[in-house]
């Protein structure tokens, strides 16, 4: 399987919309009092279901250099996912859109630590651009920060979805991307479920099935199964800042499916933000010097 770069690209803005849905769903699973560590094994035992049913033959020819990675993946995705979801718990959606987006701003840093690969110039521009988008976005140009706990987890967990990004792009991108994501589905429920049963066997009696189940299955299939495929196979075609700056815009379409929910409404911040992070993806994706160099090409073909 061979992807275009822009092709990939798009596979990633898709995984961002998918995934600027699930905070709503994640608070809808907490309303029937469902376990962040049972909500991600749910999501993740499916998610490795699926894979196997629609993929197994590829499956079934994994390596150990294919295991290796596909755990060490797993390890980091289950990270991220685990921190994020119980710090949801203790802030708002809006928060946690913005705080988790600012993986953004460390990715050209892991990447120049560990890969010693300096970004472009344009990177830090088009990040700070980016950035400042979601600031608006979010409403916290207004309102200000009041850090609690689950900022504190979310913007931990932004560290480690950036860390993912990256090894993504650079050791996963070396196995079959369909491995991977077998890989990631698995390791996140046993090692989900593992957590669950050390942390929380208190709260089982709690959860309300009939009002949670709906959510967790509906983000096992959409934005584990789907989104998430979509991200390790369109990560394997492009490079970790432009990644990242793609699916930053995952609090995009997070605001934009609250106002079409009714849930916000539709505001100057929004409409202001959401035009910066395009502005930003625009300058990471398109280069100025290329453009007049193609403009030159044609003229003297005439």
């Amino acid at each position: 399987m061979k992807l275009a770069r822009w092709q990939a690209n798009i596979m990633l803005l898709l995984t961002a919309m998918i995934w600027g849905t699930t905070y709503t769903f994640i608070k809808q699973a907490y309303e029937g009092h469902m376990t962040a560590g049972m909500m991600n094994a749910i999501r993740g035992f499916i998610y490795a279901l699926l894979i196997f049913v629609f993929f197994h033959r590829i499956i079934r020819q994994m390596t150990r250099d294919d295991f290796r990675i596909g755990l060490i993946a797993g390890i980091i995705n289950f990270l991220g996912y685990q921190i994020q979801t119980i710090g949801l718990n203790y802030t708002t959606p809006s928060k946690s859109a913005f705080l988790t987006a600012t993986y953004v701003v460390m990715i050209p840093f892991i990447v120049w630590l560990f890969l010693h690969q300096r970004p472009a110039g344009k990177s830090y521009l088009a990040i700070a651009i980016c950035f400042v988008g979601t600031l608006f976005l979010t409403n916290t140009i207004q309102t200000g920060f009041n850090f609690k706990i689950g900022d504190t987890l979310t913007l931990l967990s932004a560290f480690v979805f950036a860390a993912q990004i990256v090894y993504f792009s650079s050791k996963a991108a070396e196995s079959n991307p369909f491995t991977v994501a077998f890989m990631l589905g698995i390791v996140q429920g046993v090692a989900s479920l593992i957590w669950s049963l050390i942390f929380e066997r208190g709260d089982y009696s709690s959860i309300n099935w009939s009002v949670s189940i709906w959510p967790v299955l509906i983000l096992a299939v959409f934005a584990s199964f789907g989104a998430q495929t979509m991200q390790v196979v369109g990560q394997k075609f492009t490079d970790s800042t432009s990644s990242g700056l793609i699916l930053m815009t995952e609090s995009l379409f997070g605001s934009l499916f609250s106002v079409l929910m009714g849930f916000d409404p539709l505001t100057s911040n929004l409409l202001i933000g959401g035009a910066l992070i395009v502005v930003a993806i625009f300058m990471m994706e398109f280069s100025l010097k290329n453009i007049v160099a193609i403009r030159k090409r044609r003229r003297l073909g005439r």
